[in-house]
């Protein structure tokens, strides 16, 4: 099996899942996980990002199987942030959106987008046509996580942007699938902010949407025909319920009837199972079929409570089902519709404080990734990118902290050479030479305490401060460190050791003057043989 291969199977996979049943799902999973194993052997990190979010998409759309993606998108979320995979790190948190939302924690779902959206905000700037090309695609597909977790919160104005959005993306890369996915995805969202409209008496707004529907629908059939979502030889209207229920919300009546009942039966997503559902009541009960229509209201109701289907869809149908019968009823008393007006219109206002906590979280996450990356930025200023220790600039900031700290006084300051090290560089080569540096700097930090400060100072010199130590522990703490290095295995240290030079500071003694003095006691533990330490007092230094 080729990568290309592999990713093209989960492709399949994800567009068939949604469609099938609870049994043929499980198989799904069970072929993504294993797909997922062979991807994890391989180690090609786009390619196990996208079996990751494969394998949790597919527990998501499967009832039952919700909390199981859990650890997978955890894991999706790591995986991101160490191979540095931005704006996949941003689908990974807009599927733990969805996650939430499908265990009712509405307001976690909608931080998560809030943090996916901050990433997306600000994405990476790709440089190659073939960078820019796999950059749209999973560009596109974050969007479109986002703009499903969007959806289904309610909040349709963000979600129409996003969509706007994810269609620029796609304009460059975009196969018929895709094309097909993404007007898919905006008829959910034109029904789905329809039927909301209509809740709240905003009927001329509704049948706008609803038109709008209808005419996607009719486009769709080009790209359809060429896509995944094909299965058999027929109109995309006849085999996609979503785009049955946007014919029908436009022209409701009998004509609809049989081809939205043969869909009704028919597994599909949560939302577009919801839609067809109350597409086809609507049209039962333009026709006169009043009953029929309740009984497929209740059956689905039932079906959605049982599932894992979102609140905002469940809430769609239980609002049909009222509406049902505040028109088979008439004499259900005023205060009642009055009372059910007034509680849809109080629920699209807490939409839209919902709408400024969304931009507000938003903005935060953007800050604060502003401030992270000020922060690291400021931090490898600081930071020896070989060794990882800190470098002569973070040496020459915290010797001057320590030195006017009386607290860490008495200060002893050493200043360690390696032995041997240039003929590692000449004999063997410099990527030994990085190698056993990485080693030593290693080796010096274990043995030492750990508030004493390790700083390469340049080349094969490290400095070593030993705030609160008198001379004789320091000079036995060094010594611990010449003989860890010695008794190192021959290929780490490649026979490298240390010469260390070490001095206690002088009250108001400069920065300057005690490295000085370190670096004279270190030549001084050179010219005695290397491989030791020379402790010296303020005059003249003494071998150890």
């Amino acid at each position: 099996m080729s990568d290309a291969w592999l990713v093209g199977r989960a492709r399949e996979l994800r567009a068939a899942v949604q469609s099938t049943t609870r049994d043929e799902q499980l198989g799904i999973v069970a072929e993504l996980d294993g797909l997922l194993n062979e991807a994890r052997t391989r180690g090609e990190p786009l390619m196990v990002a996208d079996l990751l979010r494969s394998a949790a998409m597919a527990r998501l759309s499967t009832p039952g199987l919700g909390s199981q993606a859990e650890p997978l998108l955890d894991d999706l979320l790591a995986h991101t942030r160490k191979h540095g995979l931005p704006v996949l790190r941003a689908g990974a948190h807009a599927l733990q959106g969805k996650r939430l939302i499908l265990t009712d924690k509405e307001d976690a779902a909608l931080t998560e987008i809030a943090r996916a959206l901050a990433i997306l905000d600000d994405p990476p700037t790709p440089t190659t046509t073939a960078e820019r090309r796999i950059f749209n695609r999973s560009l596109v597909t974050a969007l479109v996580d986002c703009w499903q977790g969007l959806n289904e919160l309610g909040l349709y104005e963000t979600a129409e942007e996003i969509s706007a959005r994810s269609h620029r993306a796609m304009r460059e890369s975009a196969g018929p699938h895709e094309i097909t996915l993404q007007m898919f995805n905006l008829i959910e969202m034109l029904l789905a902010w329809a039927i909301r409209l209509e809740r709240v008496k905003h009927n001329d707004q509704a049948r706008e949407k609803y038109a709008l529907a209808a005419s996607v629908a009719a486009a769709v059939e080009a790209p359809f025909t060429e896509s995944l979502f094909r299965l058999r030889e027929a109109p995309a209207v006849e085999q996609i319920g979503l785009i049955a229920a946007a014919v029908a919300f436009n022209d409701p009546g009998q004509t609809h009837v049989e081809r939205l009942r043969k869909l009704f039966t028919h597994r599909s997503g949560d939302q577009e199972q919801v839609l067809v559902t109350i597409a086809l009541s609507r049209c039962l009960g333009q026709s006169g079929q009043c009953e029929q229509a309740r009984e497929v209201l209740l059956t689905a109701r039932d079906e959605a409570h049982a599932g894992n289907t979102p609140t905002s869809a469940r809430l769609n149908i239980d609002r049909e089902l009222a509406r049902f019968e505040l028109t088979a009823n008439p004499g259900l008393p005023d205060a009642v519709a009055e009372y059910t007006t007034a509680l849809e219109r109080e629920l699209w206002d807490m939409r839209e404080s919902r709408a400024a906590a969304l931009q507000a979280r938003r903005k935060h996450e953007r800050l604060s990734a502003e401030h992270g990356a000020i922060a690291a930025q400021a931090a490898q200023a600081l930071q020896d990118p070989l060794t990882g220790l800190p470098n002569r600039r973070a040496l020459d900031e915290r010797l001057r902290a320590l030195s006017s700290d009386a607290n860490m006084q008495p200060l002893s300051v050493a200043l360690v050479d390696l032995d041997g090290f240039k003929e590692v560089n000449d004999t063997q080569s410099h990527a030994e030479g990085d190698d056993v540096l990485r080693v030593i700097a290693s080796t010096l930090r274990d043995a030492l305490r750990g508030d004493d400060f390790v700083a390469r100072y340049g080349g094969d010199e490290f400095v070593v401060l030993l705030p609160g130590a008198p001379a004789a522990p320091a000079a036995a703490a060094m010594s611990r460190t010449v003989t860890a290095v010695a008794e190192l295995p021959g290929h780490l240290s490649r026979g490298v050791t240390l010469s260390v030079g070490l001095v206690s500071m002088a009250p108001f003694e400069h920065p300057e003057s005690v490295l000085a003095r370190a670096d004279a006691a270190m030549y001084q533990a050179k010219r005695s043989g290397g491989n030791r330490v020379s402790a010296a007092t303020q005059d003249a230094p003494e071998a150890s």
